[in-house]
């Protein structure tokens, strides 16, 4: 009797977690959605080419355009229109209450001449660091928008330096019998001597104090400029408007507020080294719909500086609605990190579908970069293809691709704990629902440091099918309710090393299963499973060593 009210004090207080793991799901997802300011704009058209511009592919429109822009911003502002044509350009400079609209035949095209580019104090990876002038670019601005249907092309070939593992063999030949550099392993190409030289400086860039812009000129072809940078404006339209081919990052808002994203598309070579689609970094009240994205690096990311700098500017990216969008090739469909020292939170993301991203929804920091990432809800996700994990925890960045070239061999993690100090970043205060995926290496890894645990994820009505299942390490408060994995390896299904309060409701698998649980760790406790026909695998659990096997409790 006594055993059997034990049991049933057991079962209530798993029921007692699901439940308010539920009621925390509900509360989340109903909390009001943030209010995005939008633009308004004159109606007054100025044409470029009142100011000279020619569409010939040749004639370099630099003056005109921005001549264009300044005028409209000086009479009160309206529409600069782009015609139809081939528009060659150098830097652009966005002003207040402009709209620059591109007609559905319009290409503006920027330079290879990289001496149109001068070197200005900007920002790279979430450090202040002397870039080249982005090819369109606007600070302090108010009111300001990127319209239409036409296309803007960063020329980004001519700045990225290429790996050769990335390329076929026809493709390497005739990038090389194109000019550049071949590093002396043969395993890179180089644009120039510059932009090798650069490669080689750690840091390469960050300001430095007492020096000058002249001072990196020896390595200027290295410090690529991100397509479009928008610094510390308000009220911001980018829509409709094909973005391709950067020479870094494609669009890049920093200190913004009332931005909004809607129906682009935004493009790079699948090689592009930091090509990612846009890096929001520490804005307030954003809308991303209806867009898709195929680039070379993150998709969709978010971000807030990097470390001591980060933490410094001590501003997050908060009040976020990502919606309705499709990422085809990145290196994560939708991402937080690693430069997150600011913190992220109040992150809505929904109806989204992960098209061959290496990760779907990919979570990344390190130590150093301090920072709280907390309050993100996701919810209806389809991901299709996805090369590794698609859904992703980890606190261990190490700034490689996720998924390792061919005959890359890296080393594993040592998990060893380090003090607490402000340089530890958090992540906390996940909502997950109604997630499906349908090919992936792992299902769900989340890895957090063991000083400072992952908390409180929960993940409800999930489904992957995947070659591996889960995999929990350094984690606290971590709830899975309806999670279905479907996976080619199942010894184990589930593996939790050193996590405390983890809570699996209704676990659906494949039936055979040689082992459904592996328990690691002398710090694992408080492992409750509910809901869940443990019959069907040939073992039930397995304990290291050192792990305790009161830590997994098993309830019908």
């Amino acid at each position: 009797m006594k055993h059997l009210l034990g049991n049933l004090c057991r079962i209530k207080m798993v029921l007692t977690c699901l439940t308010l793991s539920s009621a925390s799901m509900v509360m989340a997802q109903s909390q009001a959605l943030p209010v995005i300011q939008q633009v308004n704009f004159k109606k007054d058209t100025v044409n470029i080419t009142s100011f000279g511009a020619k569409g010939n592919g040749v004639f370099l429109n630099t003056q005109s355009i921005n001549k264009a822009i300044a005028a409209c911003s000086q009479k009160g502002g309206g529409v600069v229109l782009i015609p139809s044509g081939l528009w060659l350009s150098g830097p652009i400079e966005l002003k207040s209450n402009v709209n620059l609209h591109l007609k559905r035949d319009a290409v503006l095209q920027f330079t290879d001449d990289f001496n149109q580019y001068k070197l200005v104090e900007g920002n790279w990876e979430g450090r202040p660091a002397w870039r080249n002038q982005s090819p369109i670019s606007g600070t302090n601005l108010e009111n300001i928008a990127i319209t239409g249907t036409g296309i803007i092309d960063g020329n980004g070939g001519a700045w990225r330096m290429v790996k050769r593992e990335k390329l076929t063999e026809s493709q390497w030949k005739k990038l090389v019998s194109s000019g550049g550099v071949v590093s002396e392993d043969g395993r890179m190409w180089y644009p120039s001597e510059k932009t090798v030289k650069g490669s080689k400086i750690k840091n390469a860039g960050v300001i430095e104090a007492g020096k000058a812009a002249s001072d990196y000129e020896d390595i200027k072809d290295f410090l690529r400029p991100n397509l479009l940078v928008l610094t510390n404006c308000k009220k911001i339209l980018l829509e409709g408007i094909t973005f391709q081919n950067s020479p870094a990052w494609n669009l890049h808002p920093l200190l913004c507020q009332d931005l909004t994203l809607r129906n682009l598309q935004v493009k790079n070579p699948w090689y592009a080294q930091n090509g990612d689609g846009v890096d929001v970094e520490s804005c307030k009240n954003v809308l991303i719909e209806g867009s898709t994205f195929d680039v070379g690096d993150d998709g969709i990311c978010i971000k807030s500086g990097r470390d001591e700098e980060g933490r410094k500017r001590g501003i997050p990216t908060e009040n976020v609605i990502i919606r309705n969008n499709i990422v085809y090739h990145a290196h994560g469909g939708f991402v937080i990190g690693s430069e997150m020292s600011g913190g992220a939170k109040n992150i809505w993301v929904y109806d989204c579908s992960f098209i061959g991203t290496d990760i779907g929804l990919r979570f990344k920091t390190t130590r150093g970069r301090g920072g709280v990432v907390e309050n993100i809800y996701v919810n209806r996700i389809n991901m299709i293809d996805i090369p590794g994990e698609a859904i992703l925890f980890d606190m261990y960045y190490a700034a490689v691709d996720p998924i390792p070239l061919s005959g890359e061999k890296r080393e594993a993690v040592k998990a060893v704990a380090v003090p607490v100090t402000e340089a530890t970043p958090q992540f906390k205060n996940f909502y997950f629902k109604d997630i499906v995926a349908n090919g992936a290496e792992k299902a769900i890894f989340v890895r957090g440091l063991p000083e400072m645990n992952i908390k409180d994820i929960h993940l409800e009505n999930v489904t992957v099918q995947s070659k591996k299942g889960i995999e929990i390490i350094d984690a606290a408060g971590i709830f899975l309710k309806n999670v279905n994995v479907i996976t080619e390896e199942t010894n184990p299904v589930v593996h939790v090393q050193n996590g405390t309060n983890i809570n699996i409701n209704g676990l659906q698998y494949k039936k055979g299963a040689e082992l459904l649980f592996n328990i690691t760790g002398e710090k694992t406790k408080g492992v409750k499973i509910s809901g869940t026909d443990v019959s069907k695998a040939q073992k039930t659990s397995a304990f290291s060593e050192e792990a305790n096997k009161t830590a997994l409790e098993i309830s019908k």
